[in-house]
């Protein structure tokens, strides 16, 4: 097992997961206060590194595009002290931080740990229920619904239609950006067959944020539903079409000609890793049922 203990968390690696535990100073970000301890598995992990400095340095954790619900809500967009995969590390414990990066690279090649995307979250995102409140609202998530609740800082028009509540189902995708310079960050929720281009001050679905300390709470939320949408790259895939009847001589022979050609697509699919070996033989055996 490999340990390092600094006032910014605790990372302990036992060989088979990372556990991060936030720190008790005040310096810690309210964000990973909140978040708590998280358990990273090794088949999440795509690598991890040491930067050393002068008084500090800093330990940074990668996963697997794909694998943690609150990087693909927040799109990479945290900030070094929001950051849960980051760790601030003293000088007199460089030897443990390098010790600690050499055990987690060692299992994953052990492991032989793969470095590519994943189709499903291998973290299961904030616990719920869950609420925050910034901006010009408050957004609470009980793990089936999201309630947004408008305060005196909303915009008139956006205010006077109430308080929001969307079902999970309604959801498409959910976004969280924080405040950059003078333009303002939000927390968004967009709703199937309703787009919008509205900003954030207007829109009903979004929380508008202006780079305030509880900004980065916002994303909670947003990883706690975006955990239990679809993952992106899980999305169903088209299956062959069947056609409604064969027509006789050159149609159906134009018809047997379509169906290998389909029929090699969906070999390059799976050797490109669109498919997997099950969807491929499902959609194989729709196809030759035609033939």
């Amino acid at each position: 097992m490999a340990e390092i203990i600094q006032k910014d968390g605790t990372w302990v690696f036992d060989g088979d997961a990372l556990r991060l535990t936030p720190g008790r100073d005040r310096n810690v970000s309210p964000l990973r206060r909140e978040l708590g301890e998280l358990v990273v598995p090794l088949g999440a992990l795509a690598g991890l590194s040491f930067e050393q400095g002068k008084r500090t340095g800093r330990l940074r954790l990668r996963l697997r595009d794909g694998a943690d619900p609150l990087l693909q809500a927040t799109g990479g967009r945290l900030t070094e002290p929001h950051d849960p995969y980051q760790l601030l590390v003293d000088s007199d414990r460089y030897g443990v931080a390098e010790y600690l990066v050499d055990e987690v690279r060692r299992a994953l090649l052990l492991d032989e740990v793969p470095g590519d995307p994943v189709d499903a979250y291998l973290l299961p995102g904030p616990s719920v229920p869950l609420s925050a409140s910034a901006g010009d609202g408050t957004a609470s998530f009980d793990g089936e619904r999201v309630r947004l609740e408008w305060n005196w800082k909303t915009e008139e028009s956006k205010a006077s239609a109430g308080a929001r509540s969307l079902g999970i189902a309604e959801i498409e995708a959910v976004e969280w950006q924080p405040a950059v310079g003078l333009e303002n960050g939000c927390l968004r929720f967009r709703l199937r067959h309703a787009p919008t281009k509205a900003p954030a001050k207007y829109d009903p679905n979004a929380v508008e944020l202006w780079g305030f300390k509880r900004d980065p709470l916002m994303a909670l939320v947003a990883a706690a539903v975006q955990a239990r949408l679809p993952h992106p790259a899980a999305a169903p895939r088209d299956t062959p079409a069947l056609p409604a009847q064969r027509e006789p001589d050159s149609a159906a022979g134009d018809d047997h000609d379509a169906l290998l050609r389909r029929l090699r697509e969906l070999g390059e699919l799976r050797r490109d890793g669109v498919l997997t070996d099950e969807e491929f033989t499902r959609a194989k055996q729709a196809v030759l049922r035609l033939l």
